[in-house]
């Protein structure tokens, strides 16, 4: 994985005036466009699509400054129709416009182009299985609330503390299989996972593919396939996103997996009454590598 990131950098970098075509990368590294837009966003902390408009603004600056040409084909050569688009995506990056730059010299925020090293890592093993699982059906109460990385999502703390006591009772008797319990399952994700990019989250269980669900509830099918499963204990929601974000930069790169399109689980199989610990469950879809 961290020769093929390198390799996605290099390819960037030789086609970085065209249009990207993330899926022939992938495809040139030999893996898949949602495997490498996730791994990539993960060990990079941004975007691949933020990586290339960085790099682009960082050698256009470079030609705004030595002032050799106008703008306009400045603009041009590196894909924008005009000088007002150049100039809008110019300030976004560099915090002023190509006119000002060029006057003054600066400001600049330039993007070095990057490189991927693997360090040594993981002395602390993670709990994982794998699991071979049939179609299954999650349902619950689902709701579009946006992406956020670090500590407790109000939004989805809304969403659930709207549900009824009694709701959360019922949907536990509903589940029939694994994982099992009352879920925290996130659906349609960016697979760059863009903080503030919305998601599907959905409050619920797991049904077998022959358990008709409640004409009440959301549903998302899921296909049959392979599952990692991660276990976590401890300071909670700290140390679940803190193994999320372990399975990125540790355990894909060195075991023969990449993830599949298809929902992320949560289950939480205990938990401390005020939820401040908690023991839980990650599932997330994958393929052999």
């Amino acid at each position: 994985m961290i020769s093929a990131l390198n390799r996605l950098v290099d390819l960037v970098e030789e086609h970085l005036t065209e249009e990207l075509d993330v899926t022939g990368l992938a495809r040139a590294v030999g893996t898949t466009e949602y495997h490498l837009r996730r791994m990539f966003s993960s060990l990079a902390g941004m975007p691949l699509s933020e990586y290339v408009r960085r790099r682009r603004m960082t050698l256009a600056a470079a030609e705004v400054v030595r002032g050799e040409d106008d703008l306009l084909r400045i603009a041009v050569r590196h894909g924008y129709g005009s000088t007002e688009a150049f100039g809008r995506a110019f300030r976004a990056v560099h915090g002023a416009g190509p006119g000002e730059v060029r006057r003054d010299g600066g400001p600049l925020r330039t993007q070095p182009q990057l490189r991927f090293r693997l360090t040594v890592e993981g002395s602390n093993p993670m709990n994982t299985r794998i699991v071979d699982r049939p179609a299954f059906r999650l349902v619950g109460h689902a709701a579009r609330v946006p992406l956020i990385h670090h500590g407790v999502n109000p939004h989805i703390q809304q969403h659930i503390a709207a549900l009824p006591m009694e709701e959360h009772g019922r949907l536990k008797s509903l589940g029939d299989a694994e994982p099992g319990g009352l879920l925290q399952v996130c659906d349609d994700l960016d697979p760059d996972g863009t903080e503030g990019s919305e998601l599907t989250y959905l409050h619920g269980v797991a049904l077998s593919g022959d358990t008709p669900a409640p004409d009440d509830l959301d549903a998302i099918e899921v296909p049959a396939g392979r599952w990692a499963v991660f276990r976590t204990a401890g300071p909670h929601p700290q140390v679940l996103q803190e193994t999320w974000a372990a399975t990125a930069t540790e355990w894909f790169p060195s075991n023969p997996w990449r993830l599949r399109p298809g929902p992320s689980i949560v289950a939480v199989l205990d938990r401390a009454d005020d939820f401040s610990t908690a023991t839980c469950e990650l599932w997330l879809p994958v393929e052999p590598a």
